[in-house]
């Protein structure tokens, strides 16, 4: 990577100006930009606008664009929330030194195939509140394949008392996920979603239809899996085959499901 200009800006307006009218590129914590060969003109770092931080406001919890995983992971307010899905997913991702760097919000705007961030935000109501854009629900924005020249502020997460569970096989500890999964459970409705096949994560609307009509079981739980391993895409890549994913998914969402009953 080759960065021509460096800029820090001051506040959120003089950051915004500079990625809607200069194509100015964010670098959050810099973790996997540095890994490509792009030439990028103006990097944009957004360190001296506050931007790190974990919070609870009435029935939401905030997250700043700028947090690093490492502070997701060591955080008292997310291990609580959710089981402590949260700083479940990000504990295991590649090293501590890595986690130290990586942001949330570099983690989602990417929208990496490999993500451990993504695949648990999207079985809970989570919004990105953007500097211009305002709150959009991270499902659409993940489905959009278009550039946002805008500012991710904040990831806002809805309280409301869901169960959850992150699940994931790697060749190694500090590997990137062969596979990843994430459950959650309210009431009888539950979310599935599967990420690292090595597509980015999607959630798994057969599966999750099945079981939030049935008997909880374990018999049940494994119907869900094969639903999920059925009806979604896997691929190959140098960490694992398409049908060796495809066959982690039954395993992994039959636990997920069974983790959070």
């Amino acid at each position: 990577m080759k960065i021509k200009e460096y800029l820090k800006p001051v506040s959120l307006q003089e950051a915004y100006n500079l990625v809607k009218n200069e194509q100015a590129v964010v670098i959050g914590g810099g973790a996997f930009i540095r890994l490509g060969d792009r030439e990028i003109q103006k990097a944009l770092d957004l360190s001296n606008l506050n931007l790190s931080f974990i919070e609870e406001k009435g029935d939401e919890i905030e997250v700043g664009a700028m947090t690093t995983l490492r502070e997701i992971e060591c955080s008292k307010i997310l291990k609580t929330a959710f089981d402590g899905m949260l700083s479940d997913a990000v504990s295991e991702i590649v090293g501590v030194q890595i986690r130290n760097i990586a942001t949330i919000g570099g983690s989602i705007c990417g929208r990496y195939g490999f993500s451990d961030v993504i695949t648990p935000l999207m079985v809970l109501d989570t919004y990105l509140e953007f500097y211009n854009l305002g709150r959009v629900p991270l499902e659409d924005f993940l489905e959009s394949k278009s550039k946002i020249d805008d500012i991710l502020v904040k990831i806002v997460i809805k309280k409301d008392g869901k169960r959850g569970k992150f699940l994931s096989i790697r060749n190694t500890t500090i590997d990137f996920s062969i596979l990843n999964v994430a459950v959650s459970k309210k009431d009888n409705e539950f979310k599935i979603a599967v990420g690292a096949r090595p597509l980015m994560a999607k959630l798994s609307i057969e599966a999750m239809e099945f079981i939030s009509k049935v008997e909880l079981s374990e018999e049940n739980a494994k119907k869900a899996g094969e639903l999920a391993a059925k009806h979604l895409s896997f691929g190959e890549d140098l960490r694992a085959s398409a049908i060796y994913r495809k066959e982690l998914c039954k395993a992994l969402v039959k636990r997920g499901i069974m983790g959070v009953i």
